[in-house]
């Protein structure tokens, strides 16, 4: 039997329960794609099991660049979840960079950061660094909001990232980017405008709250290359992380 080329497409398992089966087994290997939602959502959670899990269960190392929040805080927060990053990051599992600081000029007190002064070369370089010294093949951005710091358009913000997908793809990782969208924006996908039309895919995180429950949800905007669900699903976050669901299985909890 002749295979499609949905078929031939070396795909990466996310890590993320109950998603790889709504996306054709992963991610289509080396491409970039968006996490998008506002706060609260579990952007971050998302991202960390894709790295966790591609380390533990799949001996995939992973970078995690962390724009936004502090490393310490980061693994700190994650050992909620029982992910142990600092374990894999001694095993050279994973790397985190730490560009929180560089930006306003701070220096670092990680192993791995980005020098004081931040701009798009030197965080290309570390990263094309990193990704080289522990064979990386799973790589977050976190998030492209604090990347469009330093850019007055969003005509430079799509060639800011149009420049990082294509180099990133030159170095054969996998690559979510975290991008934001504020309370009652109900149309749009990132921050900028820009983001979902330069990455490969876009993932939409919801949180919904009604009265005294609330309701988290992901829609999966776009995949190329893959054939996927295009419902909304609830998801949970879980003592072992993000769980997606579908509807039926939903309603038989009910």
């Amino acid at each position: 039997m002749t295979k499609t080329p949905d078929e031939n497409m070396n795909r990466l398992p996310t890590g993320v329960t109950g998603l790889d089966e709504l996306i054709e087994g992963g991610l289509p290997e080396g491409r970039s794609f968006l996490v998008s939602g506002a706060t609260g959502t579990g952007k971050s959670i998302f991202c960390t099991q894709f790295i966790y899990q591609g380390a533990v269960m799949y001996k995939q190392p992973g970078v995690y660049v962390t724009l936004d929040e502090r490393p310490n805080l980061l693994r700190e927060d994650m050992l909620s979840f029982g992910w142990d990053l600092r374990k894999l990051e001694d095993d050279n599992l994973i790397e985190i960079i730490d560009g929180s600081v560089a930006k306003i000029g701070m220096p670092s007190e990680e192993q791995f950061s980005m020098p004081t002064g931040f701009d798009l070369d030197k965080l290309l370089l570390e990263i094309m660094r990193t990704t080289r010294r522990i064979g990386a093949k799973r790589l977050v951005i976190d998030s492209i909001p604090a990347l469009g710091f330093n850019y007055e358009n969003a005509n430079e913000v799509r060639k800011a990232i149009l420049k990082l997908s294509y180099m990133l793809e030159r170095t054969g990782v996998t690559t979510l980017m975290v991008s934001e969208t504020r309370e009652g924006e109900g149309g749009a996908f990132s921050r900028f405008g820009v983001e979902e039309f330069v990455v490969d895919g876009v993932f939409m995180l919801h949180y919904l709250g009604m009265g005294s429950q609330s309701n988290r949800t992901l829609h999966i905007r776009k995949l190329r290359a893959t054939h996927h669900s295009e419902d909304l699903h609830p998801i949970q976050i879980t003592p072992r992380g993000i769980n997606v669901m579908t509807l039926e299985s939903t309603y038989k909890n009910v």
